[in-house]
């Protein structure tokens, strides 16, 4: 089978480069119209231009695809809003959105300004949400639609010096925990790729051989698949180096603890509370509840 995006529009956000960039294009190579959007900006989100976006767009029309270009920053709710109205002014629609723009102010938590933790949550995570309320009504209707943010391992497990990052790229997740939902009577399905992989954001952190063997281009299929007919809802993948993994958050079985408990009475079942050898997933929180009250 031959996974093709024909007929449909796909908008990528900071695809002037990267992991972005790698997506566009092998959707437009899969026959998708692309808005590329990329504010041309430095790593720490300083400066623009749009010179990145275009070069991308060229490549794509030069391989005989369809691509326009955008330099609105996703962080702008104006900006972001701009980005879906040049997909419909464009093409008509809008297909699919890959929230995947992004910035790093790395520093410890004790050396962070609230400026830097304030902006890196306002491109990743306010700024997907920016770009997905945007396109979201076109998406309800038509019935169609499929979203992939852009979570990270920073996220899902922590990373030392990235409390900014780690906090919008786990926000994400939550996000796309609540889409799902929202979005399954109307046939609009939300992913979220855990990518890791050699880029302007992770080339000065990894040596050469590393960064050769996690080319973004590896990710790219994965996302893909997230953003096809026949894609998931809900789930995480972790891509990086041609590995690929589903995450989970997951719940043990837990302990019921009868009468009033006590901090003792907690610590002594500790052991049983913590143990996570019959864990499972939950679908939505609403399950938790029932679970809870319903536990034996």
């Amino acid at each position: 089978m031959t996974i093709r995006f024909d007929d449909k529009v796909a908008v990528v956000t900071g695809a002037g480069g990267g992991l972005g960039k790698q997506h566009a294009l092998e959707l437009a190579r899969r026959g998708a119209k692309v808005v590329v959007n990329d504010l041309g900006a430095a790593v720490d989100g300083s400066g623009g231009s749009s010179d990145a976006a275009n070069a991308v767009v060229d490549e794509i029309k030069s391989a005989g695809g369809e691509a326009i270009a955008n330099g609105s920053s996703v962080s702008d709710r104006k900006g972001a809003e701009k980005i879906i109205e040049d997909a419909i002014d464009a093409f008509g629609r809008v297909d699919i959105l890959i929230n995947n723009a992004g910035i790093l102010r790395d520093k410890t938590f004790k050396k962070m300004s609230y400026d830097d933790f304030e902006l890196v949550l306002s491109v990743h995570l306010v700024g997907s949400m920016y770009c997905t309320r945007a396109a979201w009504p076109h998406m309800l209707e038509q019935q169609y639609g499929r979203i992939v943010m852009t979570t990270s391992s920073s996220g899902l497990y922590g990373n030392f010096g990235q409390s900014n990052y780690g906090a919008a790229k786990l926000g994400l997740v939550g996000l796309m925990n609540t889409l799902k939902l929202e979005g399954a009577k109307y046939n609009i399905k939300v992913n979220t790729i855990a990518p890791v992989a050699g880029t302007r954001m992770t080339e000065a952190l990894m040596p050469p051989e590393a960064l050769e063997a996690l080319r973004p281009e590896l990710v790219t299929p994965a996302v893909l698949y997230l953003c096809s007919e026949d894609a998931p809802d809900g789930t995480i993948i972790e891509a990086g180096a041609g590995y690929y993994s589903k995450v989970e958050i997951v719940e043990g079985k837990g302990a019921r603890l009868s009468g009033d408990v006590t901090v003792d009475d907690f610590a002594a079942a500790f052991a049983e509370i913590t143990d996570m050898s019959e864990a499972k997933p939950y679908k939505q929180g609403g399950d938790i509840t029932m679970k809870i009250l319903g536990a034996k």
